[in-house]
């Protein structure tokens, strides 16, 4: 076997970029550079359309693979063993991937599938095959070809100055990598939805800030630390990033006192959108994202969300809206916060929680309720008074 163990990582989506390949190619490099970086001597190097990481083998082969496929743009990566482009050599070295599988996985059936990406090669895919499929046969006595349900899929892949042999092709999440869209700022609170949320317009290229509400002390400090814990798994997708904490308590209470009942939810619903698109703006977001699913909620109807976005003049996006919450669910679990999200503690929406919320809101008596209060000063108070939390990737 090689000194190193080498990760041939593909694109994806990105390979259907065009012209702006390249662009995008050098972007998921820097991506993966930065999220394999508390690993020694590992070197990450595009090169004809592929990615190519080198490690040493004292490295934990397990835990780059996890980092690898935790960058948004990879669409899978294959543990591979390098040959020259020649068959003797490309022979030599599947025989002796093939042995290993026999003494580690008791393997007793295989099929090769050769690509020639390098079509000066004088044999062509097809017969590459038929040859390093007869040089396993030779060099490991055991193993019979079987083409319908193989114990192996041996890919071979031959390029200009040197080939790869592999047999697993790991999914990753896909997507773009990170800064080739733009920046949002998440309305991230501790529940289930709002987590997804960010890591779903993250998945798409979006850098993400965030903004946390809170109202203390109706809501206690371990509760924004499960919001800081659900922010730092994000962040191990996302990279580090800036949360924004709101005390929205002053407020609420203004709501409450001047304001109808019902009407309590949609009205803070609103307040905290004013102060996030503002929070956004000084930072360089260009949209809001929340965590909103249609229907799930009385603040998430159809007339709610209109009445909701008529406050703002930035974009909303809600990449859960027509989710099920049982697939938003199975989606917190595969990327880690789940667990996170379902502790129980207090969410400022659950202060002065009306009985009988509105779910139907009228644009014109939303606003006339809100005439009742200055809107201006409130929401340039809670900005003035944001505490920031640096939040680093785990």
């Amino acid at each position: 076997m090689n000194e190193q163990s080498i990760f041939i990582v593909r694109c994806g989506e990105v390979a259907l970029k065009g012209m702006n390949k390249p662009y995008f190619e050098r972007m998921l490099v820097e991506r993966i550079k930065k999220n394999v970086k508390q690993f020694a001597g590992v070197d990450v190097r595009r090169h004809e359309g592929l990615i190519y990481v080198r490690a040493d083998k004292s490295i934990d082969r397990e835990q780059l693979l996890k980092q690898i496929g935790k960058v948004f743009g990879v669409a899978s990566i294959s543990p591979a063993v390098e040959a020259p482009s020649n068959l003797d050599a490309i022979g030599e070295e599947a025989v002796k991937y093939m042995l290993d599988l026999i003494e580690t996985k008791g393997i007793k059936t295989f099929k090769v599938e050769a690509k020639r990406a390098d079509k000066n090669f004088p044999v062509k895919s097809p017969e590459i095959g038929r040859i390093i499929g007869a040089k396993v046969l030779i060099g490991c006595k055991v193993l019979k070809v079987d083409v319908h349900n193989p114990d192996v899929h041996l890919f071979v892949d031959v390029r200009h100055d040197k080939s790869y042999i592999y047999q697993q092709k790991i999914a990753g999440f896909g997507g773009l990598p990170l800064g080739t869209n733009g920046k949002g700022m998440v309305l991230l609170s501790g529940g289930i939805d709002s987590p997804v949320a960010a890591w779903m317009m993250a998945k798409r290229g979006m850098l993400i800030e965030a903004v946390h509400f809170h109202s203390y002390p109706y809501t206690s400090q371990r509760a924004q630390e499960k919001v800081e814990d659900l922010a730092r798994i994000v962040a191990s997708y996302c990279g580090n990033f800036k949360m924004h904490v709101i005390n929205l308590l002053p407020i609420q209470e203004q709501i409450v006192q001047n304001c109808p009942e019902e009407e309590t939810t949609i009205l803070v619903r609103r307040f905290m959108m004013r102060i996030a698109e503002k929070i956004a703006e000084k930072n360089g977001g260009m949209m809001l994202i929340t965590g909103e699913n249609l229907g799930q909620v009385a603040s998430q109807t159809a007339e709610a969300l209109v009445v909701t976005d008529a406050c703002v003049k930035m974009p909303v996006m809600r990449p859960l809206i027509a989710m099920d919450k049982v697939d938003i669910m199975d989606k917190a679990e595969e990327i880690g916060t789940f667990e996170t999200s379902i502790q129980p503690y207090e969410d400022c929406c659950t202060v002065f929680l009306p009985k009988h919320p509105s779910t139907k809101p009228k644009l014109d008596r939303i606003i006339e309720s809100e005439s009742k209060l200055d809107v201006d000063q409130l929401v340039e108070a809670a900005v003035a008074s944001e505490e920031i939390v640096q939040i680093r990737q785990n």
